[in-house]
């Protein structure tokens, strides 16, 4: 997280598809020391620690420019669909990767496994040369300023829009409770009710949901598609409600395939709101914040579950987490009502960094992004 801000600063000045390349070979090579490590049985937990510390940072300085170069690709009116097949294919991945992955592990040992993953990311860095961005201006170096003037520029981007750091702010909390009650306390009500084997089904719908629902959002045509979207994110309550009252392995999946086609609506809608409003060679910066306050609260929720259920009872501790997705979303939805078109395109000018930060007027229109070293789950979701 330390070195997602950076990354959105090097994402606005570098050709993004640059960066893509280098972070994606960069973590072939982390994972291919990671399985040289298990096949030769050199594993220790301080090697690992490291070598998950430098994947982290290569994701993180990869999730802004991933996210940005999507608008780069395709004419302004395809950005919708883009981005949903963009998600499509993200989500698609992470299901035949997980299935694959099992698989090999399963046959050939974990240590194999690995070293496809190494393979499959210089894939990935190929793949990255087809790519050709249209309109991918930069800041010539001689008008450049320091880079900590650029973070601040784009905080000022960030910031001028209510829409944006309010819906922001929301996933915060949502973020928080879901890692909390799903991700921690889900697991211990699995093992307690219908076992832990049926809880990957679980989760699996959840992605499924999003799959499906990506066919929908790619030929959405609402006028307040973002709108729509933050209010959907009150269906991530259902899977905590479900947990708490009556836990069923049947109706955990269909709560959960419900969250999976609501985020992706959401997921979509903001992504085309941002690409659509701000500035293109500031875009990653700002999104760079998107996932910094989307994911600062993850951990957070994830080491005050566990007590928090010790001392209230996780039935409890799963309706307030509920209560307050429900609440997080009712003041991001009033203010998209009165700020956002989401899918009301409005033209916006590049403009280069110099002097004086610019300060852009309020315009009316995430995650999980995907990144091209990790799966977003949303920003933004």
């Amino acid at each position: 997280m330390a070195l997602l801000l950076l990354g959105g600063v090097v994402a606005d000045r570098v050709r993004r598809t640059l960066v893509l390349q280098g972070s994606v070979l960069g973590a072939s090579a982390v994972q291919a020391a990671i399985a040289l490590s298990v096949l030769l049985d050199a594993t220790s937990i301080p090697l690992l620690v490291l070598l998950s510390v430098l994947n982290g940072a290569l994701a993180a300085l990869s999730l802004p420019a991933s996210a940005a170069l999507t608008p780069q690709t395709v004419p302004g009116d395809l950005i919708r669909p883009a981005n949903a097949v963009m998600r499509m294919g993200t989500n698609l991945g992470a299901i035949a990767g997980s299935s694959l992955a099992g698989v090999v592990a399963a046959v050939f040992g974990p240590g194999w496994g690995l070293l496809g993953n190494a393979v499959a990311f210089v894939g990935a860095a190929v793949c990255f040369f087809g790519v050709k961005p249209k309109d991918e201006r930069r800041t010539p170096p001689a008008e450049r300023t320091r880079p900590l003037r650029e973070l601040r520029e784009g905080r000022q981007e960030f910031t001028a829009r209510r829409w944006v750091w309010i819906v922001v702010a929301q996933f915060m909390v949502v973020n928080a409770v879901i890692a909390g009650g799903v991700q921690v306390v889900g697991p211990i009500v699995a093992d307690a009710t219908f076992g832990r084997g049926a809880w990957g089904v679980v989760l699996a719908a959840q992605m499924a949901g999003a799959v499906a629902d990506g066919v929908l959002a790619a030929r959405s045509r609402a006028r307040h598609a973002l709108l729509i979207g933050v209010a959907l994110v009150a269906v991530e309550s259902l899977p905590l409600v479900v947990l708490a009252e009556a836990p069923g392995a049947l109706l955990l999946r269909v709560a959960m395939f419900a969250n999976g086609a609501a985020l992706e609506q959401f997921g979509v809608a903001w992504d085309v709101s941002l690409q659509e409003n701000i500035p293109a060679d500031r875009l990653a910066r700002v999104y760079s914040y998107d996932a910094l306050g989307s994911f600062v609260a993850l951990p957070l929720g994830e080491m005050a579950a566990g007590p928090v259920a010790a001392h209230f009872g996780v039935r409890a501790t799963l309706l307030a987490g509920a209560v307050l997705v429900v609440e997080a979303v009712t003041r991001p939805a009033a203010v998209a009502a009165g700020q956002v078109q989401g899918g009301a395109r409005r033209p916006v000018a590049h403009r280069k960094t110099s002097g004086a930060p610019a300060k852009w007027a309020s315009m009316s229109p995430m995650l999980v992004a995907g990144s091209a070293t990790s799966v977003d789950s949303s920003s933004s979701v």
